[in-house]
């Protein structure tokens, strides 16, 4: 499984629209309104780097009110959860 974190600028008057709009995409988990640079933030989870074209040059950067996108692509994922599990195992993390 690919999971991509996409920053997204929005014009401000249309962030809740274009964040259900967002979210409504098969491959989108979650997505955040957020402080910063940036208005949105998206998960987005596929099987193949094919399919992110799909989800996101194909479909999410083309709703109405979306800016810009940038997109970062997981390698590991690290979570409290993990890490709290493989001390209880011993297991140095």
């Amino acid at each position: 499984m690919i999971t991509a974190i996409v920053s997204i600028v929005v014009e401000p008057s249309r962030i809740p629209e274009v964040a259900q709009e967002i979210v409504d995409i098969e491959g989108v988990e979650q997505v955040y309104s957020v402080t910063g640079d940036v208005d949105l933030i998206a998960v987005v989870r596929v099987r193949a780097h094919e399919d992110l074209a799909a989800v996101i040059a194909a479909q999410l950067s083309k709703v109405d009110g979306v800016l810009d996108t940038t997109t970062n692509i997981a390698f590991k994922t690290y979570s409290s959860r993990d890490l709290d599990a493989a001390f209880d195992l011993g297991i140095d993390g």
